[in-house]
């Protein structure tokens, strides 16, 4: 018993001393050298802020126009620095609550859809036998087919809305949590960490979570953060073909898809939102690769 409680304190030592617990000056340390990662934390920083606070430095309901001055150019009606949409509403405001709906269902999506992948992940890889091969069967059937496909006839069965594309998103994404986690808690199932656990009577659930789940946090964080710029780019396919959010509601998809019809004779209803979904994308894809790097176990004995 003795030595089951050391093997346990080991398992312990080990876990916390793990890259990803590096703490917040050695990841600052980190970034700080990567400048292409430090901006696109500041920019995603600032988008975040942005949304989180729309209600406060949007200059105008995003929702009422002015018919007298719609379609104006920026910087040429005063009050309006990006000019107006088709019903004189200012794109300043409409790209800042844009911005919030995007977001929204980005990361509501990724929460409901790792929740659910982890979990299944976890108990296919810990369980083995049967239960493992039911669940990476319905992962494989469910990668079998497109996952766009499957989103937009989700849409058209139930009607388009913010909630049914969050729910048509989550229902095709959590089979990737759910391989990646399955084929990490492999790795640790029979290390001695979960052996001696097991063997003083901890029950699986706790095992589970307590023994194994923190231990493949680090690379679930870092697919979380390239569903999310997943997720914000095919928002804004499906908002731009009429399937995603709807009108009179502002999302960086949907003021592409309004904005259209007016190109290119009002070429900043598209470029604006354009450059913001794209910056966003690639930010979170640039900020999800130092992650990567940066709870990297072989980059621990590097400088940093």
């Amino acid at each position: 018993m003795a030595n089951l409680t050391v093997a346990l304190d080991q398992s312990v030592d080990i876990r916390d001393s793990r890259p990803r617990f590096y703490g917040l000056r050695r990841l600052a340390r980190k970034m700080v050298k990567d400048r292409l990662a430090l901006f696109a934390f500041i920019f995603l920083i600032l988008i975040f802020l942005m949304s989180i606070l729309a209600p406060l430095i949007s200059p105008y309901d995003p929702t009422t126009g002015d018919i007298f001055n719609r379609l104006k150019a920026p910087g040429v009606s005063p009050g309006h620095i990006l000019g107006t949409d088709a019903l004189g509403r200012d794109m300043v405001s409409r790209l800042i609550w844009g911005g919030r709906v995007s977001l929204r269902v980005g990361f509501i999506t990724v929460v409901f859809s790792s929740a659910v992948g982890v979990f299944l992940g976890l108990l296919a890889g810990y369980a083995g036998g049967k239960t493992d091969t039911i669940i990476m069967g319905l992962v494989d059937i469910q990668f079998a087919f497109p996952g766009m496909l499957v989103a937009l006839v989700f849409v058209m069965v139930l009607g388009p809305s913010e909630l049914h594309l969050i729910e048509a998103f989550a229902f095709n994404g959590w089979m990737v949590f759910a391989r990646l986690a399955r084929s990490l808690v492999v790795t640790f199932r029979d290390g001695p960490m979960v052996e001696a656990a097991k063997a003083i009577g901890v029950r699986p659930i706790k095992v589970m979570l307590k023994h194994i789940l923190p231990n493949i946090l680090a690379p679930i964080t870092t697919l979380f953060v390239l569903e999310v710029a997943r997720i914000i780019g095919a928002e804004a396919m499906m908002s731009f073909l009429g399937y995603g959010i709807q009108p009179p509601t502002a999302s960086w998809g949907l003021m592409i898809g309004e904005g259209r019809t007016y190109f290119p004779m009002a070429w900043w209803l598209i470029i604006y939102p354009g450059i913001l979904v794209a910056a966003t994308v690639l930010a979170l894809n640039v900020f999800s690769n130092w992650l990567t790097t940066a709870v990297d176990p072989l980059q621990k004995g590097q400088s940093g």
